[in-house]
């Protein structure tokens, strides 16, 4: 978790650990602006040392480690709130990815995300939206990964539809050219699983939807080089050119034999791969022209960093958009905001709690506690908890939307304590001592009176938890003392001793 921002940084950086490259993009701010400085690139191929059951070889977590301790020793000096490090589809699927996970901290020496599809569309999306003229015309953005694609429509810089397929140029390589031999028939049968893949998505993102297709990332630049580069196009990516390569590359028979300006030695491997998808997308979506775009997930994550930095954090907007769509009472959700902000601050330092992303996650937690009452009453936290953890929510890791959904599975009745054991060891303290702050917000508005609630004193050491009322009020509110007995044996059996007078 990042730590409380002091002061503005004036260098930012992102990190993006995708399935093929491994990107680091270093910019410093000049006049709200962001002006790159630094670039690296490593063809890491994550995604190939992952085997069928999910496991990552020791050779691939060697080169990832390796690579993000080079990216580390750039970004020692840098503070945790200045970069934002993210990991995708190949992380997503590792199985026990918290110990790899783990690894890639410790040698980039700062936090690394993991996003779902959605949300790394919706930052694929942001980078390539900054690099186009800002008119209001629709945009189809097509970013191909080495093991997912994605695919957004959107206007501006606001996202209409996103979504994300399980394929890219080294899942497709590895499936279908396993010894780098390329024939027709294994090219075609490739391009074929591609608009199988992109079919239950078809009428959403085909051509009529947008007046505009624009390709990301390191696969669609390699074809857009190479189709320039043999004069097959002068603007970005053709039908025609594409039809051109495919003939091309089978007419090389292999990876190693693919000679062909434009193409780096280091892409050629994946790059059939690759070919097929963007072909598949052609295909499916009836495209004729895509122009090819220069920056990508990195450069949104970058923009996004810098929106936050500015006080523009997407996920409040994602907050009351939730409040909204699910009809919450406003004013019950700000009273127990205020009222955890309030115990927080007393306690953040003695229960370490000071770290800026936690004051948020039990701020959001506490608007957003009742959101499953739109499914029942009964249980609506357990309701609440499955929305959260499910929900499309723009802007929020997997970590910190996990959270959330911890927190408001946690707000009521009995203490769940095997449901943070999902969390990381760090981080599963944090969490249990957010939700008792909710809990107990909770608890004094269980009346939902519009008035105000005396000030109450709270003190935090380790598990024990000291509540001290204005003299005489407890005695008149026999409700909320018998509440508070209640909580008590609640956090007893989860190795918590609540007092209070």
């Amino acid at each position: 978790m990042p730590e409380s921002i002091t002061a503005p940084p004036r260098t930012i950086a992102a990190v993006d650990l995708g399935s093929n490259s491994f990107h680091l993009i270093v910019a410093q701010i000049e006049n709200g602006q962001l002006q790159v400085i630094d670039r690296l690139k490593e063809m890491v191929r994550l995604g190939a040392g992952l085997d069928n059951r999910k496991r990552l070889s020791e050779e691939a977590q060697e080169r990832a480690l390796d690579c993000l301790s080079r990216f580390g020793q750039l970004l020692r000096d840098l503070p945790p709130h200045a970069v934002r490090a993210v990991g995708t589809n190949t992380l997503r699927q590792i199985r026990d990815g918290g110990a790899f996970l783990k690894k890639a901290e410790a040698a980039l020496n700062h936090p690394v995300e993991i996003i779902a599809g959605h949300e790394e569309a919706r930052l694929v999306y942001l980078g390539v939206a900054h690099g186009l003229a800002g008119n209001e015309e629709k945009r189809l953005v097509v970013d191909i990964g080495g093991g997912s694609t994605e695919f957004i429509i959107g206007t501006g810089m606001e996202t209409l539809d996103r979504e994300s397929l399980f394929m890219g140029c080294v899942s497709f390589s590895q499936r279908f050219f396993p010894d780098q031999k390329i024939t027709r028939q294994l090219l075609d049968a490739a391009v074929i699983a591609g608009r199988l893949e992109v079919r239950p998505v078809q009428t959403v993102y085909e051509s009529g939807n947008w007046e505009l297709a624009v390709g990301s990332s390191g696969t669609i630049r390699s074809i857009r080089d190479v189709v320039r580069a043999q004069g097959w196009a002068d603007k970005g990516i053709t039908r025609k050119s594409l039809k051109k390569l495919r003939k091309a590359i089978v007419d090389a028979g292999d990876a190693d034999s693919l000679e062909l300006e434009g193409l780096s030695e280091n892409r050629r491997p994946v790059f059939a791969g690759g070919v097929a998808v963007l072909s598949a997308v052609f295909k499916a979506l009836d495209i004729e022209q895509m122009l090819v775009s220069s920056l990508a997930l990195r450069e949104g994550l970058l923009f996004e960093l810098l929106g936050s930095i500015q006080h523009h954090d997407v996920r409040e907007r994602t907050v009351n958009t939730l409040v909204q769509r699910y009809g919450l009472d406003k004013g019950q959700g700000q009273q127990v905001s205020e009222t955890a902000m309030a115990l927080l601050k007393q306690v953040a330092e003695s229960w370490k709690l000071d770290s800026t992303e936690l004051h948020l996650l039990l701020q959001w937690s506490a608007v957003l506690h009742e959101i499953g009452v739109a499914i029942s009453h009964g249980s609506y936290h357990k309701h609440g908890a499955y929305i959260l953890a499910n929900a499309d929510l723009a802007g929020f890791s997997r970590q910190s939307q996990g959270m959330l959904a911890i927190l408001v599975r946690a707000h009521r009745r009995k203490f769940p304590s095997s449901q943070f054991d999902e969390l990381g060891k760090d981080l599963q303290e944090h969490c249990k001592r957010l939700a008792i702050l909710l809990r107990l917000s909770v608890l004094l508005h269980r009346g939902r009176s519009p008035q105000r609630k005396p000030r109450l004193d709270i003190m935090a050491k380790k598990n024990n938890i000291v509540l001290s009322f204005p003299a005489g009020w407890l005695e008149e509110h026999p409700l909320t003392t018998a509440e508070l007995e209640r909580e008590a044996k609640y956090l007893d059996s989860a190795g918590y001793f609540l007092s209070y007078s």
